[in-house]
């Protein structure tokens, strides 16, 4: 099941057609409240989640969800007008997963949904993952730095485990958008830079050992700060 919350009619019936044409499950809601009472009942696989909201902005929303065990892990894909690359760290920073700007195409949404899903949906190795102050346990979705846990969105989580799991391997931007993006996402190299940024703030001083390497990519080997 998707949700969709999204005030704009027009964008939402078309959205709403899209995913149930493609053979999705998805219930579309144009205010908040009808949202939370949904969610009581149900909570989605993927919610697609409009920021310019009546009654609640979507970045009140998504802080309340990560605050939630019951939605703290629930992928995010925010939708919106603002398409700025500062705007996209605001949301990326609230939590959000991935970030669509308006106007977009319903080729590229359903791509980036099947995305989220497919690594949602994906079984993880239960092995703990150390490097050196770093610790990425798989089965638990945890992240602990000197031994304090790390609160990451999905695809943050995603990409320090692909690091993790390759230590000292570099990763072009262009692989690191087909592995955790998708093969056919078709999104700007920008992205990997903006979630990394994001990532490398989260993880303290160990954000240092992501390192970048000019003109290719990033690798997990670099030291402490």
């Amino acid at each position: 099941m998707i949700y969709l919350l999204e005030d704009d009619n027009g964008i939402r019936e078309l959205v709403l057609y899209t995913l149930n044409s493609s053979g999705m499950e998805a219930k579309g809601f144009g205010h908040p409240e009808a949202f939370w009472s949904a969610l009581e009942e149900r909570v989605p696989d993927l919610l697609l989640l409009d920021i310019m909201l009546p009654e609640e902005d979507g970045l009140t929303i998504l802080g309340k969800l990560r605050r939630d065990p019951d939605t703290m892990r629930l992928p995010v894909l925010l939708l919106t007008a603002k398409g700025t690359e500062y705007d996209k760290v605001v949301g990326l920073d609230a939590g959000a997963d991935d970030y669509l700007a308006k106007p977009f195409g319903m080729m590229e949404l359903l791509a980036r949904i099947r995305a989220l899903l497919r690594r949602s949906n994906s079984e993880y190795s239960p092995d703990e993952i150390r490097y050196r102050e770093l610790s990425v346990s798989p089965s638990h979705h945890q992240v602990l730095v000197h031994g304090q846990n790390v609160d990451l969105t999905f695809k943050e989580f995603e990409l320090l485990q692909l690091f993790a799991k390759h230590p000292n391997v570099i990763f072009s931007r262009e692989k690191l958008l087909n592995v955790l993006w998708g093969c056919d996402y078709d999104g700007e190299s920008r992205t990997v830079d903006v979630h990394i940024a994001s990532l490398r703030q989260k993880l303290g001083d160990c954000g240092s050992y992501i390192e970048t390497v000019r003109g290719i990519g990033y690798r997990l080997g670099g030291g402490s700060r």
